[in-house]
């Protein structure tokens, strides 16, 4: 074993987001360094099609709880249970490492090298959604998330500009360091593409801003296909909007099928620290249309159009302007698959490899 490289991490991941793909595909990257991972999962119960992903990772184990995420409604007490829980894990596991997808555990004594990653937050949420600042029932929240960020040695996020937003709410940390989420290729097809827009996620859900997509559908020649629930989850009332056809749950080879034959992509988010379906999307050929977000801008450069979330002239416009312009729409689905070669898996474990190796060579005081 090569010196200065765990071979046993002790991560946590939540079952209900992007982060459950980003846990995978990192320890799946992780593989051919020998690293062994104990995944300790939280939020929620895993669906079959989870608990069937983990049984193929050959470097997995997973330790499974329904512990409340430190963002979900009264979650303190569950919080505090989650950290005895990960203690006695990390007994039993006796990890090199620990490596945290949730902020609130970063200031337990681990007794071994702590990495957090700040994925996304409710403040940095509430300021890009409500454009304001968060309501002071979040208190106990901001001050969870700032000690665990402050005790981490190592504090990694998934764009400069979410790092930038971190330390300004959270700040200063011990440490800290920019790693770009990855997907492997492998999981994506180039397809032939046909005369359609797709996009993925919750007609509700306010940061995505996909209701804004529905909304001017009906202004659109290509119909719109969204993956995700015509029901919202607390009324029950089904959305049905013009020229909007709503996918459902899709598993993952379904949203491979989809994103190699669609010729857009479009998540107008107001609020998008990374956006793992974008870049599934770009690996995929997709003409990208995002909202103009300093994370968007920072991660596809040239590689995307640009739309204020909260203008759905412009994006009506900027998506009518793509469908009637094949070459330009060609050029922006070659430029987004070249970008997208810059966030690779590999390109991931890489950078964490090289981070855990730093975290190693640091005593650790208790």
């Amino acid at each position: 074993m090569e010196a200065h490289h765990p071979s046993k991490i002790l991560m946590t991941a939540d079952t209900v987001g992007g982060v459950w793909t980003y846990a995978l595909e990192l320890i799946r990257a992780l593989a051919p360094h020998g690293t062994q991972v104990a995944l300790a999962t939280m939020g929620a119960p895993l669906s079959e099609a989870q608990r069937k992903e983990t049984e193929e990772i050959s470097n997995l184990t997973v330790y499974e709880s329904n512990y409340k995420l430190e963002w979900m409604d009264d979650a303190w007490e569950d919080v505090a249970k989650a950290s005895e829980w990960l203690l006695q894990l990390r007994d039993e596991v006796q990890p090199d490492l620990i490596h945290l997808n949730g902020m609130a555990h970063g200031n337990l004594n681990w007794g071994r090298p702590v990495l957090v990653v700040i994925h996304s937050c409710v403040m940095s949420w509430w300021r890009a959604v409500k454009e304001e600042d968060a309501p002071k029932e979040w208190n106990k929240y901001r001050e969870m998330v700032t000690q665990g960020l402050q005790a981490a040695d190592m504090v990694v996020a998934p764009t400069q500009a979410m790092m930038h937003q971190a330390e300004e709410l959270y700040g200063p940390f011990k440490q800290s360091s920019v790693v770009y989420n990855g997907r492997g290729q492998h999981h994506f097809l180039f397809g032939r593409k046909e005369p359609f827009i797709f996009s993925m996620g919750r007609v509700w859900d306010e940061a995505k801003n996909i209701s804004m997509l529905a909304h001017i559908a009906s202004e659109l020649p290509w119909p719109v296909y969204i993956a995700g629930e015509d029901k919202h989850p607390a009324t029950g009332k089904v959305v049905e909007l013009e020229n909007v056809h709503f996918l459902g749950h899709l598993t993952n080879k379904e949203v491979t099928d989809w994103l190699s034959r669609a010729s857009i992509y479009a998540l107008p988010a107001k609020y998008e620290p990374f956006g793992l379906t974008i870049l599934e999307a770009a690996m995929s050929g997709c003409a990208l249309v995002v909202g103009k977000t300093e994370s968007q801008a920072e991660i596809w450069g040239n590689a995307a159009k640009y739309v204020d979330p909260r203008n759905a002239d412009e994006l009506r416009d900027t998506l009518n302007s793509l469908i009637e312009d094949e070459f330009c729409r060609n050029i922006m689905a070659c430029r987004s698959v070249k970008r997208s070669h810059g966030y690779s898996a590999n390109q991931m474990a890489q950078d964490y490899k090289h981070l855990y190796g730093q975290l190693l060579k640091t005593p650790v005081t208790a």
